[in-house]
């Protein structure tokens, strides 16, 4: 009879909390949106990120270079692990 409460307890539980731990998940964050938070922490302005494509042919294992659409400019940015990013406006 224990297991029976225990079983009934559990499930009760997992019925009630549920739906709460759905509502309370955040949605994944975007490349444009990582890469424009960057910039601006750099004193870059970005009012909405459009996209972000990497650039492959300039990219290096230790280097990542990311063209970042913005709804007011468009950049290069190149990543080094643990530097600051490198940005150029482009036209």
């Amino acid at each position: 009879m224990h297991r029976a409460s225990a079983s009934l307890l559990l499930a009760c539980a997992f019925i009630l909390f549920a739906p709460q731990v759905r509502a309370q998940q955040i949605p994944a964050e975007t490349v444009q949106g990582m890469l424009a938070a960057q910039i601006r922490t750099q004193g870059f302005t970005c009012d909405k990120p459009l996209g972000a494509k990497k650039n492959t042919k300039a990219s290096r294992p230790d280097r990542d270079v990311w063209v970042l659409k913005c709804s007011n400019a468009m950049y290069k940015i190149t990543r080094v692990p643990d530097m600051a990013a490198k940005v150029e406006p482009l036209p």
